[in-house]
Formats: structure tokens, C-alpha cells, sequence
């Protein structure tokens, strides 16, 4: 491997990742492939080039903000999912297997991050469960 990203399992988890969501994508609705399809493809493809640009050699900082790009793609494409639940598009078991995923890769984001940012400057969010739309339970209640 000649460069730098291709070596980190980060990188290697959001390449998986967007394979996931491509194969979501294809599961959605023909009246919905040019919107809610092609955005989750476009954010997941993003966390991945995130992470390959921010590794360029450039500063710890530099290369932090890249994979706080990264883990806002990540949050847009969590987002999707929770529009795709609340239409029903797909089953809910396709769902909770790529939020899990999410959740791993924003958790190795997190920790790649942090590693950059030894004077915790960046804001960290807290975990939050996939729920249902209509009545805030978790999906597997």
C-alpha cells in the first residue's frame, strides 16, 4: 500500500461503510433514488475521502479537522437512516445493522481523533439510541 490512509483501519471501515450504504441505497424506493438514495450515498462516500485527505501529511490539527469532517458525514448518514426508518422504506433489521456499523466507525473516528487532539479542544457528542420516530422508544422494544 503506497499511501498513508490505506493502511488505517478507519479508512478501511469507511471504505466497508459505504459499501452498507450502497447496498441500503438500492433497497430504497424508485421515487426516492435521486434524494434520500443518492444522499446517503454521497455522505458515506464523504467520511472516507475525509479520512484519506486529512492523512496527507499535513498537521495533527489539519488532520483532526478532516476526520471531524468525516464524523459529520458519518452523523448526516445516521441521519438518513432515521428518515428511511420513519417511511418504512427498508426493514428495520437492515437499519440497526448499518447504525451499529455507524456507530462503531464514529467510535474509531472519535478515538483517532482524540489521539490528533491531546489538548481537547473539539466537542465530543454523546452516544444517542436509534429510536422510533413516533413514540421515542428503541427499535428493538
Amino acid at each position: 500500500m503506497a499511501f498513508k490512509f490505506e493502511q488505517l483501519e478507519v479508512w478501511q471501515r469507511a471504505v466497508d461503510y459505504v459499501d452498507t450504504a450502497y447496498g441500503l441505497a438500492e433497497q430504497i424506493p424508485v421515487q426516492e433514488r435521486y434524494n434520500l438514495a443518492d444522499q446517503l450515498r454521497r455522505a458515506a462516500t464523504s467520511i472516507s475521502l475525509n479520512i484519506a485527505e486529512g492523512s496527507t501529511g499535513q498537521t495533527d490539527a489539519e488532520q483532526a479537522r478532516f476526520l471531524g469532517m468525516a464524523l459529520r458525514s458519518l452523523h448526516e448518514t445516521i441521519a438518513c437512516l432515521h428518515l428511511i426508518h420513519r417511511r418504512a422504506y427498508v426493514r428495520e433489521e437492515v437499519l440497526r445493522s448499518m447504525y451499529e456499523e455507524g456507530d462503531t466507525l464514529a467510535a474509531k473516528l472519535q478515538a483517532f481523533r482524540n489521539a490528533l487532539d491531546a489538548d481537547g479542544s473539539h466537542v465530543k457528542e454523546a452516544p444517542v439510541d436509534f429510536v422510533r420516530g413516533d413514540d421515542n422508544r428503541e427499535l428493538d422494544d
